[in-house]
């Protein structure tokens, strides 16, 4: 059996656009994977509402997913894969960082995964995702996102290179799917359901490539 973690933010924890509910397990895109893939995989979901790459905010401890990841490879070992999308939480201003600066900071957490004894022993890939870009939307529905629409449609190149840098997989999210304009942020049932399709897919490509 292949052991798969999905770390991420609120799209991987299942966030309902303006409700701030959570879809159910099924409709999440976790839950997609798992049912494509099948039994011979195992798909672990640790998402988090505003987890960033490294950033901690004061009123809303342990975010940064430096911070989490380690311990998190350490919990679920052995695993095959980490498949790690996050980025968009860190284009609040508080955290004053472009693109190129956030895909800098995803290379360090995908480093520190790579040093993980756990993740070594057990050959972990890392399938590092560049999120969905912002899309427009009434500034009231996620007023910590105005104005990044532009800065999140670079997430791609800049995390590409990261990857291409580090010899680990890469998968770009606004390939597949389209944020929703209902607050330009979070996915509908039907994005879910289509990038947890098309991740599948990847995860396929990935087991199925000769060692």
């Amino acid at each position: 059996m292949k052991n798969i973690l999905c770390f991420g933010d609120s799209n991987t924890w299942g966030y309902t656009p303006l409700t701030g509910e959570r879809y159910s397990g099924d409709v999440r895109w976790t839950g997609v994977l798992q049912d494509v893939l099948g039994d011979a995989y195992r798909v672990i979901e640790e998402g988090l509402n505003g987890r960033t790459t490294l950033h901690n905010e004061e009123e809303r401890p342990y975010r940064s997913g430096l911070d989490l990841l380690p311990v998190l490879i350490e919990s679920h070992a052995p695993l095959d894969l980490a498949v790690i999308m996050l980025g968009t939480n860190d284009l609040k201003p508080r955290f004053q960082r472009n693109a190129r600066g956030i895909a800098e900071d995803v290379k360090t957490l995908c480093q520190g995964a790579t040093r993980c004894e756990s993740f070594i022993a057990s050959a972990g890939q890392i399938l590092l995702v560049s999120p969905t870009h912002i899309n427009a939307c009434p500034d009231e529905y996620a007023p910590d996102f105005s104005g990044t629409i532009e800065a999140s449609q670079a997430f791609s190149e800049h995390y590409q290179s990261v990857a291409e840098e580090l010899g680990i997989h890469f998968l770009d999210a606004a390939q597949i799917v389209k944020t929703n304009t209902l607050d330009g942020v979070h996915w509908d049932a039907d994005q879910h359901r289509e990038f947890g399709a098309g991740i599948a897919f990847a995860v396929k490509r990935i087991f199925d490539r000769p060692a």
